[in-house]
């Protein structure tokens, strides 16, 4: 038996083979940023006014972002998971669109919806002559665009898999529907709604292409991580790497804080 089942778990060579092949494509860019990184002058290239700016921005920006999107996220996924209405599914994909839209495209409609020209821009600039696109808010705004998908996945998905019987148990006790929702719902959500949360922080902290598109690459007050990155690439490797560990330690944690939820065996 043991040795039936040794064959049955030895890989076949045509599968090792271009496994083996896949694996280092994926890690050897990894292990070649760690290996050039300027350990020695990390703390150093931290305490820069402009690696800490972009730092700070990028930190601030995605936790608006995350703010945002759990407050008109959590509202969506509830509507897609439990709403009955004509045209659902056409909804949830108009919802998780940005998930496979070049983010770039993403920042070109934002511009032309809230730039002076733009539907929504132009009467906010004419009535109260507020201008969006190239600000800190353009920022905000491009990161929640393109990092709420993943929010409202997670969270309908978790709002599918909960047990309804204990909201309607409250229900039948005299609660009303947002007494059951915010002390019956989502504490069971929570696992999916902390999930989703984490999956939007780390996307909006590497977001690059609507950002650049709809809010520009001005330091201090436009430029995140991954702009400064790409200005860094042009003038200055060590800074643009530096800054690539940040991003890449960050995916890291992300990765592990996870780890129960999506990379665990069935």
């Amino acid at each position: 038996m043991p040795a039936k089942r040794a064959r049955r778990r030895r890989v076949p060579a045509a599968l090792l083979a271009p496994a083996v092949v896949g694996l280092a494509f994926l890690i050897l860019p990894l292990l070649g940023l760690l290996a050039r990184a300027p350990w020695a002058e990390l703390p150093a290239r931290l305490a820069e006014p402009e690696m800490l700016a972009a730092l700070q921005l990028s930190l601030f920006t995605a936790t608006a972002a995350t703010v945002l999107s759990l407050l008109f996220g959590i509202p969506i996924a509830w509507l897609l998971a439990r709403g009955e209405f004509p045209g659902r599914s056409i909804l949830r994909a108009l919802v998780t669109v940005p998930l496979v839209l070049p983010p770039v495209v993403g920042g070109v409609a934002l511009l032309l919806v809230f730039g002076r020209n733009g539907i929504i821009g132009s009467w906010l600039y004419e009535r109260f002559d507020i201008t969006i696109p190239f600000t800190t808010t353009a920022v905000v705004l491009a990161m929640t665009f393109v990092s709420m998908p993943f929010l409202i996945v997670s969270v309908e998905g978790a709002l599918r898999g909960a047990d309804i019987r204990f909201e309607e148990a409250a229900a039948t006790l005299g609660a009303g529907r947002w007494t059951v929702f915010t002390h019956v719902t989502l504490p069971m959500v929570a696992p999916g709604v902390l999930a989703g949360a984490v999956l939007c922080w780390a996307r909006a902290l590497g977001e690059f292409g609507a950002t650049i598109t709809f809010a520009g690459n001005f330091s201090g007050r436009t430029q995140t991580m991954p702009l400064a990155v790409y200005l860094a690439l042009q003038t200055d490797l060590e800074a643009a790497i530096v800054l690539s560990l940040i991003l890449l330690a960050v995916s890291v944690i992300v990765l592990a804080s996870l780890r129960d939820r999506w990379t665990a065996a069935p």
